[in-house]
């Protein structure tokens, strides 16, 4: 038993050791050659209006940009910056090779908020797709950018887009005594805003966005055993779960936000156990002396894959939310793990290990095809996107932890560096 434990342990310790800096600076590695050609014009009064030092236009470009779906011309290429409509004249965007272009204009209310206008045109037709007119006090300038984003992207692709997302990781850092200061954090999908929600000197993993992204379940050793609590973002109110003998891990909250899934060793082996929210009961669900762990929801809420060692080797298993029979999903590879379904519930991804190398893998679950997305040597924590365009986890670059991202068919990559030291466990939040 104290064996299982320790290996159980030291699986989700891998994942705790980070450093911590404000912001997470993005760089795109790969695009896609067929990106789409889109002007986002600076946006009139955007220098203007007193206390404002958001660049709409600019984050706009970025976000489309980091999608990989579109190419945003250069400011310094654009032959004029309208802002109304009259000003518009097509033929130059159409000589600069432009299918759609954007104008906007931001104007201070006498009340001091703001009202951020935009318009989408395509160059070619000539005609307006989209305009819309969005408020905004000083300090959610970002946050009404990147809904213009979603915007565009949904328009422009049919897909809606994640910019207004959010996403969590742990990071740790060590003080002047040498000893580390692990941290939660949350910041916005372009790793602007990072918060703390919680601190502490002994490890913390395992963020899980709820179902409506007001609340984050992890696990903490500060009680110097493992224990999981859930946090309401909005007010800092924490609770903690009851705290079993043993392993108390890797919580996975239900689609319907009424259950939770999680590993506990309290009867003996690790095993999956289903957390009633209202009633405050626990249910097992698996019964086996391997390790049972890392469970995630089905999109309907009606399965739960795990990992587990229970055939010699870790695979991806599937069971009933109801309970019953687990059985089997992965067979390709000797190692897989961490595993997670797409919002479609037509793949999942997950850590494949090949040639002694962990990679992030999807498997279409129809056909059992296996897609290796990443190239690196200890890749994890794969988490998708809301709108499964993207996935998100932890990699290593240059000795040190960041974090990466990889869009779901493998031709864009990214990667999110923080200035001053390591980050890990990535948990990518649910739409707002």
């Amino acid at each position: 038993m104290k064996t299982t434990i320790k290996l159980v342990l030291m699986c989700m310790l891998m994942y705790a050791s980070a450093a911590w800096s404000e912001a997470l600076k993005i760089e795109i590695t790969q695009g896609v050659s067929s990106a789409q050609p889109i002007a986002i014009v600076p946006f009139s009064s955007t220098q203007v209006v007193t206390g404002v030092a958001v660049d709409v236009a600019q984050t706009i470009s970025d976000d489309l940009m980091r999608s990989g779906r579109f190419k945003s011309l250069s400011r310094f290429d654009m032959l004029d910056k309208p802002f109304t409509a009259a000003q518009v004249n097509f033929r130059n965007w159409q000589a600069l090779g432009q299918d759609n272009l954007v104008i906007g204009e931001i104007t201070e209310q006498a009340n001091g908020m703001l009202e951020v206008q935009f318009q989408l045109f395509d160059v070619y037709k000539g005609e307006q797709l989209m305009g819309f007119s969005l408020p905004a006090n000083k300090t959610g300038l970002r946050g009404a950018a990147h809904r213009i984003s979603d915007l565009i992207y949904e328009k422009l692709t049919g897909q809606k887009g994640a910019f207004s997302t959010r996403m969590a990781y742990v990071t740790s850092t060590k003080n002047l005594n040498g000893k580390h200061e692990y941290k939660i954090q949350v910041a916005d999908a372009d790793g602007y805003g990072a918060k703390t929600i919680v601190t502490s000197s002994e490890p913390l993993m395992s963020p899980a966005w709820s179902p409506r992204g007001d609340k984050i379940s992890y696990v903490s050793f500060e009680a110097g055993r493992s224990s999981i609590y859930t946090q309401t973002l909005r007010t800092g109110a924490r609770e903690k779960l009851q705290s079993f003998k043993g392993i108390n891990g890797a919580p996975a909250w239900s689609p319907d936000g009424s259950q939770m899934a999680l590993t506990l060793s309290k009867d003996g082996s690790a095993d999956i156990y289903v957390y009633n929210v209202i009633s405050r009961s626990f249910r097992r669900l698996t019964y086996s002396y391997a390790i049972d762990t890392e469970p995630n929801w089905s999109p309907d809420g009606r399965a739960i894959i795990f990992t587990s060692d229970r055939g010699g080797k870790p695979q991806i298993y599937r069971i009933a939310a109801s309970g019953g029979q687990a059985t089997r999903v992965t067979y390709e590879g000797d190692y897989n793990a961490r595993a997670s379904y797409s919002p479609d519930g037509k793949n999942i991804v997950m850590v494949h290990r090949v040639n002694g190398q962990y990679r992030v893998a999807t498997l279409e679950l129809k056909t059992g095809f296996v897609s290796i997305l990443s190239d690196g040597q200890l890749d994890e924590s794969p988490s998708y996107a809301p709108n499964g365009s993207m996935i998100l986890y932890s990699t290593n670059d240059s000795f040190k932890s960041i974090l990466a991202a990889v869009s779901s068919d493998g031709k864009v990559r990214q990667k999110l560096r923080l200035q001053g030291g390591e980050v890990r466990e990535p948990a990518w939040s649910p739409f707002k």
